[in-house]
């Protein structure tokens, strides 16, 4: 049987029950129907860069998206990402260009609301094209229609617990990207220091991507075979949004970003820190990335559960030092 951590890039997780693999819309649509009309439990695998698969694997059938081109209009869920962004970039399309470097494919973006510097897949996104899987029938959602929040949507709001797939099934994305050669407005600190700009600015886009790049590969989070630190699924933890009375009982200098409804937003890599989990922290094979306190790394060999026992231990770590809970990012299947 095929393991599926042939298929993540945490290289972790068990066999499929059954195997398929699609390449375009009309076959995905007709694996689905096929394993709901079927009554299978279903899994849709897009690049795997953002899924812990447990180690006993999946029970039912998965639905793996492999490959696909980019270019104008609707661009095909199995598109790589990145190659959209270095498209976006040659085509002079602003507004993709500090998403460079993030895994994964198109059709998984817009249910994880993928962001990084400052920047949202929300911010681009038209429409989304979708498999309904209870009315039985393809649908298109306009960007309001998606419901989209911090790393978070209206597709990823529609798994059920116990599900690993839920209603939706994205089949295509439609983008609107402004024709320029600069990028959209510099929202993050990190990424305007390392432009040497003031927020705000506007810069090449070619700029902008060779900044990001390298500010994630810093950090690991840039995939490569040769480094065992980029074997994860990038950020573990999103950074937990809280009240102000709960903010107010964080430390002084833990940092606060103000959101739009009254709430703060602070960093998960901060706490976990300050809580006493440093880079390379971990007793196995499974640790945090020694570039960045964010990624839990396979470093070789990890099982699964290796990954979850460290994942727990830094969240109770947390838990008991700021009262805060740190809530996973990946999708969890099969795990306990």
């Amino acid at each position: 049987m095929q393991r599926l951590a042939d298929f993540t890039t945490f290289g972790v997780g068990g066999p499929a029950g059954t195997l398929v693999e699609v390449s375009t819309a009309d076959e995905l649509i007709d694996a689905v129907r096929s394993a709901d009309a079927s009554h299978q439990p279903l899994f849709v695998l897009s690049g795997g860069s953002n899924v812990l698969i447990g180690d006993g694997g999946f029970p039912g059938t998965v639905v793996r998206i492999a490959g696909g081109t980019v270019g104008t209009g609707w661009v095909w869920a199995g598109a790589r990402l990145d190659d959209l962004v270095t498209w976006s970039i040659d085509q002079g399309l602003a507004g993709l260009e500090a998403l460079s470097g993030i895994p994964g494919l198109v059709g998984a973006a817009p249910v994880q609301n993928v962001g990084a510097y400052g920047a949202e897949i929300a911010q681009v996104v038209q429409a989304v094209r979708v498999w309904d899987r209870h009315e039985n029938k393809q649908i298109t959602l306009s960007a309001p229609e998606c419901g989209f929040a911090y790393r978070d949507s209206v597709f990823k709001r529609s798994r059920r617990p116990g599900e690993a797939t839920g209603r939706y099934v994205v089949l295509s994305v439609l983008f609107e990207l402004p024709e320029s050669s600069l990028s959209a407005p510099i929202a993050y600190g990190e990424l305007a220091k390392a432009l040497d700009v003031e927020l705000g600015a506007r810069v090449p886009l070619g700029d902008v991507r060779d900044a990001v790049l390298g500010l994630r590969r810093s950090k690991g989070m840039v995939i490569d075979p040769a480094d065992p630190d980029t074997h994860s699924a990038g950020s573990f933890f999103t950074n937990p949004i809280m009240d102000e009375a709960t903010a107010s009982g964080l430390p002084s200098d833990a940092p606060r970003f103000p959101q739009p409804d009254g709430r703060v937003k602070t960093s998960a890599a901060w706490l976990i820190d300050r809580a006493g989990f440093g880079k390379g922290y971990g007793h196995g094979p499974a640790r945090l990335s020694s570039k960045h306190v964010l990624a839990l790394t396979n470093q070789g060999g990890a099982m699964a559960a290796d990954i979850v026992a460290l994942a727990r231990d830094v969240q109770a770590g947390v838990q008991a030092m700021f009262g805060v809970a740190l809530d996973p990012e990946p999708v969890l299947i099969g795990v306990e």
